[in-house]
């Protein structure tokens, strides 16, 4: 335990952090309340005035074993004897290479090539540079835009930002300094029906601009923090059909489905297609460190080597940490490994049961989920602070955003341990919605 200067007492650290710690998305004149966990083991949480909560996030839908668990716990601490870090630059070391190995044999052939990186957002800006890079050694200098689609969010940096949604996003103070970008409608919900005219905008926006395009960026069947939307698989067909019609690249983002998350072990196999270009992270490591990667075809990372001259120019300072690298070895054997297909399967169903009663609350606009995924839309944005005081009340951590209600549990969670998620949702927005009359 740290021994904290100010002291022992958690209520005057509370105090210390609000006074002086920024924490994601909130002020630091009026913060949001910051809870203090001193353990965490499974898939529970140990505040510090004794109470524990199932986490219902996986710490921002990374730690997927749940926590504390101890191969990874042994992986770091076996890295830990040889080396906690070196630079990647000129040098390279075996946690990089196994990595490396396993994430190129369990994604698709084309994808031979792995940039690693220090965090998502960050995967996304190589994704971006690979594209605009790759067209320039081909003496197209001029595709350097990107083609979306509302609705998305890739992340918290200038280049992810630019192609999150330009409206209800977050970033919308930015809009004068990011780069213009091209944004497609919202893909449609995955009802089992397709329409031809749910692509048609997105078709027109790429002929029309085939010569200033560099890539499609897309999520993959469920677009995360913009607003969990789950759609079509037919989408990606056509994302990726049209874009080898019009000499586009192809950019998936799946820091948050990658690894299982929505019942496959990428979501672009639900539509059997294959991305130029792919970033991958969160649960990489299982959320034992950031660590994320960009992985290439071969076309992509030789055309950008095309002139004879071309090198990639990015390199992290913490690019293929050998701690976070050891632990994403053991995290990715540990998942292939277990019955994660089962486990998973399992969660959706009982989320499907489960969550199913919330669509008859008045305040409730939406139930849906796919995988490790359930959510609830709401009609009105929920009250942050008061809800999620509720869900601790409740025994669960379980963060909303927006109109939007939540959970991407471990896989490794009981039953007993979800209903205790699903029933504090449906309980807890029972009351709001009393609250709200």
């Amino acid at each position: 335990m740290i021994d904290f200067k100010i002291s022992k007492d958690p209520k005057l650290w509370r105090q210390y952090d609000r006074k002086h710690i920024w924490h994601p998305y909130t002020s630091m004149l009026h913060p949001l309340p910051a809870y203090t966990v001193s353990s965490a083991h499974g898939v529970c949480l140990k505040l510090a005035d004794g109470r524990e909560l199932i986490d219902g996030m996986s710490s921002w839908w990374t730690a997927i074993h749940g926590y504390n668990h101890p191969r990874l716990n042994a992986a770091i601490e076996e890295q830990l004897k040889s080396m906690a870090h070196v630079m990647f630059g000129g040098l390279t070391h075996q946690p990089a290479i196994g990595l490396a190995e396993r994430l190129v044999e369990l994604t698709a052939k084309p994808l031979q090539h792995v940039f690693f990186c220090d965090s998502g957002s960050v995967s996304v800006e190589v994704a971006i540079k690979m594209a605009i890079q790759y067209w320039y050694a081909q003496g197209k200098t001029n595709k350097q835009r990107l083609l979306t689609v509302r609705g998305g969010y890739h992340g918290d940096t200038f280049g992810a930002m630019s192609v999150c949604d330009p409206v209800n996003g977050m970033h919308q103070m930015f809009a004068g300094v990011l780069p213009q970008h091209l944004f497609a409608p919202r893909p449609q919900r995955d009802d089992g029906k397709w329409d031809d005219v749910w692509i048609k905008d997105f078709k027109e926006l790429l002929e029309n601009n085939r010569n200033e395009i560099a890539a499609v960026v897309i999520e993959p069947i469920v677009q995360g923090a913009g607003g969990m939307n789950i759609f079509s698989a037919e989408y990606l067909r056509r994302f990726h059909r049209l874009c080898d019609e019009n000499d586009v690249l192809l950019i998936f983002d799946e820091i948050a489905t990658g690894f299982g998350r929505t019942g496959r072990l990428f979501a672009y196999e639900h539509a059997d297609v294959v991305p130029d270009i792919l970033c991958l992270g969160k649960a990489m490591t299982g959320g034992y460190m950031t660590l994320a990667a960009t992985l290439a075809s071969t076309r992509v990372a030789e055309g950008i080597s095309a002139d004879g001259h071309g090198v990639l120019m990015h390199g992290p300072t913490f690019m293929a940490n050998p701690l976070a690298c050891r632990v994403a070895v053991e995290s990715i054997d540990l998942l292939l490994e277990s019955p994660w297909q089962q486990q998973v399967n399992a969660i959706e169903k009982q989320i499907q049961k489960e969550l199913a009663p919330c669509r008859q609350l008045p305040g409730v606009a939406d139930v849906r989920n796919i995988g490790a995924i359930g959510v609830v839309e709401t009609k009105i944005p929920v009250e942050m602070p008061w809800m999620q005081e509720q869900f601790v009340k409740n025994g669960v951590w379980i963060r909303p955003f927006g109109n939007l209600v939540y959970i991407m549990p471990p896989y490794i969670i009981e039953p007993e341990q979800l209903s205790k998620l699903t029933g504090a949702i449906y309980n807890v927005l029972e009351e709001w919605g009393q609250e709200s009359d």
